[in-house]
């Protein structure tokens, strides 16, 4: 099949390039001109493991291409994806659609036959209503079905969620629309990976659902790893304890500074002002919202405690920034909140990341970049795990502790243990959710 997929930021390249390997020939769109270039140099704008060789493979096939065409890229379709982005809108909380809709136009006016316009962008439940709306308004002769396919790509590893998904999600009104899908996603129909067809509204409302559900098991076990370290229970025990019910599961139980990304922090606050809207306030989800933020916020005070509550003239040593590994994506990440306060206080920071600094050399102002944690570390008065890349989970403990002036520890992603931060010569340790030693002193 042809399908033109109008936009390349992290869904739309990713789809398309996974797209393109199914099979069909594929057209990437988008309107910045300089990254269409280095696009077809075969440069990849984001870090995601495995894309560059995936691309490289597809181009080379002549099955992937890039413009910033869209009139020709949509001419002659079967399928054209909007995979633009969809930003929290400033004053209210809701995602702002106005690339979404400004994309549905200009497909209208470039249709030249019947084509499924399939929304694989994060919107609010009513937006492909609207999309069709959109494309007739521009087109009112123009042949043409709508389909919702929210994407479910987690960074990091998106290659293998698209190509082995838990479930493909579409959203269709028509058989029509329904067999093109089909098409589309024929070679996991294949494999017998699960491709639910439903309506608009409900495919929609499955998204926002499964993403707020997933933010709320994670601040979830972070509130229970506060109420942990009062009473002495290990927050890593508990997790594995309560994973193991099967009614519960055990991913998204890792307790640490609150969740961030592209997609968490604006889907609850979308799904929140959605339920606002049709007078359902989603009550939990509020919650969640406000206890993430208090979250960043506690890890603050953690690594103030842990130094004895000053900061100021203190060298601060932070590992990741990132807001989770095998990323470049800072969006959101505790990182944002936590070093700038930390800068704020008067800690001179070192940061080091394996893919941050892109991103961070403008978002985390004020800090000094170092090449690796032991550089980072050293003559430092403090270690904070920020990000729990593989590259700090096999760090040479003895090796940091005596290059430090005062060796602390502030493990925020619950790496290490108490005992194997005190057996490596540091004089006080705090994680989330268990027990620590030498803080306040």
């Amino acid at each position: 099949m042809r399908i033109a997929m109008i936009g390349t930021g992290y869904v739309g390249l990713v789809s398309g390039v996974c797209f393109s390997d199914f099979g069909h020939d594929v057209i990437c769109v988008d309107k910045n001109p300089d990254k269409i270039a280095m696009l077809r140099r075969g440069e990849v704008p984001i870090f995601e493991p495995g894309l560059d060789d995936l691309m490289a493979r597809n181009i080379d096939a002549g099955r992937l291409t890039f413009t910033t065409d869209l009139t020709a890229a949509v001419a002659g379709a079967d399928a054209v994806f909007i995979a633009v982005g969809t930003p929290t809108r400033r004053g209210d909380g809701h995602a702002d659609l106005t690339f979404v809709m400004a994309a549905a136009a200009e497909i209208g006016q470039a249709l030249t036959g019947y084509a499924v316009v399939v929304t694989k962008s994060t919107v609010p439940v009513g937006t492909n209503r609207a999309v069709a709306e959109a494309v007739r308004a521009a087109a009112p002769d123009a042949d043409f079905d709508v389909a919702s396919n929210p994407e479910f790509l987690r960074e990091g590893a998106a290659i293998d969620d698209f190509m082995r998904p838990d479930r493909v999600v579409v959203g269709v009104e028509t058989d029509r629309a329904s067999e093109v899908m089909k098409g589309i996603y024929r070679p996991l129909f294949l494999r017998d990976f699960p491709v639910v067809i439903t309506d608009l509204e409900s495919a929609e409302m499955i998204k926002y659902a499964a993403n707020a559900f997933l933010a709320t098991k994670i601040t979830f076990v972070n509130e229970i790893a506060l109420l942990c370290e009062r009473v002495g229970a290990d927050i890593k025990q508990v997790s594995k304890g309560i994973g193991m019910d099967g009614r519960i599961g055990n991913k998204f139980l890792h307790a640490g500074p609150g969740y961030g990304g592209s997609c968490f922090p604006k889907d609850t606050r979308a799904l929140a002002r959605i339920g606002q809207e049709h007078a359902v306030p989603m009550q939990i989800t509020e919650t969640v919202i406000k206890v993430n933020d208090e979250m960043k916020r506690r890890m603050i005070d953690k690594i103030v405690d842990l130094c004895g509550g000053m900061l100021n003239g203190r060298t601060v040593a932070v590992l990741g920034v990132t807001f989770k590994p095998n990323t470049d994506d800072m969006r959101e990440a505790p990182s944002l909140t936590i070093v700038p306060a930390l800068v704020g206080a008067g800690a001179k920071v070192r940061v080091v990341d394996p893919q941050g600094r892109r991103e961070g050399d403008v978002l985390l102002p004020g800090v000094t970049w170092a090449d690796d944690p032991y550089e980072a570390a050293q003559n430092a008065d403090l270690l904070v795990i920020l990000t729990e890349w593989n590259e700090f989970r096999a760090l040479d403990l003895d090796r940091i502790a005596s290059s430090m002036v005062t060796p602390r520890l502030a493990d925020l992603r619950n790496i290490y243990s108490a005992d194997e931060a005190r057996s490596a010569g540091f004089t006080a340790y705090a994680a989330v959710g268990r027990k620590g030693f030498g803080i306040n002193e």
